[in-house]
């Protein structure tokens, strides 16, 4: 009877061996580095499940040991996270259990797209429309359609979108781009126009995202911007036309082909503040935060003209003798 109860516990003894043994070889399975050599992209399809993609990682050989990633089904059930649809990039060096982790996680390939500071509508909607793995929703829609589908119904698309770089990742659309540049422009445009200046020739935020997009179409030296807006505001307190050449290129649309005319500075646009009073209706580009800010916070001084030096940056004059001179110089000789 002794002898028996002893080579009863020396089986259980073997067994617990046998059993920790296998487990710990288990483990050691699942935290074995994957199969790949270099950065690897992989997807989650939408609706896959664990047992599916364990299958599809061990076909294109990212696991050796799929019967170890099923056993965890079983075994550690509460730590399998649910799967998210998605890209992830597989590292080299990391584990099964690392593997698992990532792909329930939020951690997924994004890609960049920037729209520059300055740019139309039609650009960034050009820019959407190419972007790769980002769904295009809005291709065939007219920008009145855009920008209902986006809740701003009966808006002018233009300037409403905040010019910066923003990440997407596969399964996101351009609607979704759509609404968060909208609300970005609409945050800044409100931050902004909190720290206006006092006696301002324009009313409301709409008219300094207005001015904002004149001034980021005039210049792209930062120091100018709030000497622009002194031009500009001087202008309009006074009466007299804003004559900027960026509104003219805007009113002429896909016709604009590099430069402009006589004749296109006399043509009557809606936009052509040669021919039109005051500012045009809506926005003409994308400004950024600096312009929306030169816009509320122009520059004071006397001078009411400023003319291209050719080189990025502008002379600005107090009176248009001094402007024609100016015009002479950097214009006509050139």
């Amino acid at each position: 009877m002794l002898r028996l109860v002893k080579f009863l516990v020396v089986l259980a003894v073997l067994a617990a061996v046998a059993v920790f043994a296998g487990y710990r070889y288990w483990e050691s399975r699942l935290d074995a580095p994957l199969s790949v050599e270099e950065e690897t992209l992989y997807e989650v399809p939408r609706g896959a499940g664990y047992n599916r993609v364990i299958g599809d990682l061990d076909a294109r050989g990212v696991i050796e040991d799929e019967w170890a990633f099923r056993l965890l089904t079983r075994v550690e059930p509460d730590t399998i996270p649910q799967l998210r649809a998605g890209e992830y990039m597989l590292e080299p060096g990391m584990s099964g259990r690392e593997l698992i982790e990532l792909l329930g996680s939020d951690r997924v390939v994004t890609y960049p797209l920037t729209i520059p500071e300055g740019w139309n509508f039609r650009q960034m909607r050009a820019r959407l429309d190419a972007a790769p793995k980002l769904e295009s929703r809005t291709a065939d829609l007219s920008d009145e359609e855009i920008m209902a589908l986006i809740d701003r119904e009966g808006r002018h698309p233009e300037g409403w979108f905040f010019p910066d770089t923003y990440r997407y990742h596969k399964g996101m659309s351009d609607v979704d781009i759509l609404r968060q540049a909208l609300a970005r422009m609409e945050q800044v445009l409100d931050e902004v126009w909190e720290t206006r200046s006092d006696d301002l020739p324009i009313e409301t935020p709409y008219e300094a995202l207005i001015m904002a997009s004149l001034i980021e179409r005039e210049t792209g030296a930062p120091e100018e911007r709030r000497e622009i807006a002194g031009v500009f505001m001087r202008r309009l307190e006074r009466g007299m036309r804003l004559q900027t050449d960026p509104t003219v290129i805007y009113g002429m649309g896909e016709r604009y082909e590099g430069r402009i005319t006589r004749a296109d500075l006399q043509e009557s646009t809606p936009y052509n503040t040669y021919t039109i009073d005051g500012m045009p209706p809506t926005p003409i580009a994308m400004p950024g935060r600096a312009s929306l800010e030169a816009a509320v916070d122009p520059l004071p001084g006397e001078t009411l003209y400023f003319v291209s030096r050719g080189d990025g940056t502008h002379h600005f004059s107090r009176t248009l003798r001094e402007h024609n001179n100016a015009v002479n110089r950097y214009i006509r000789n050139r």
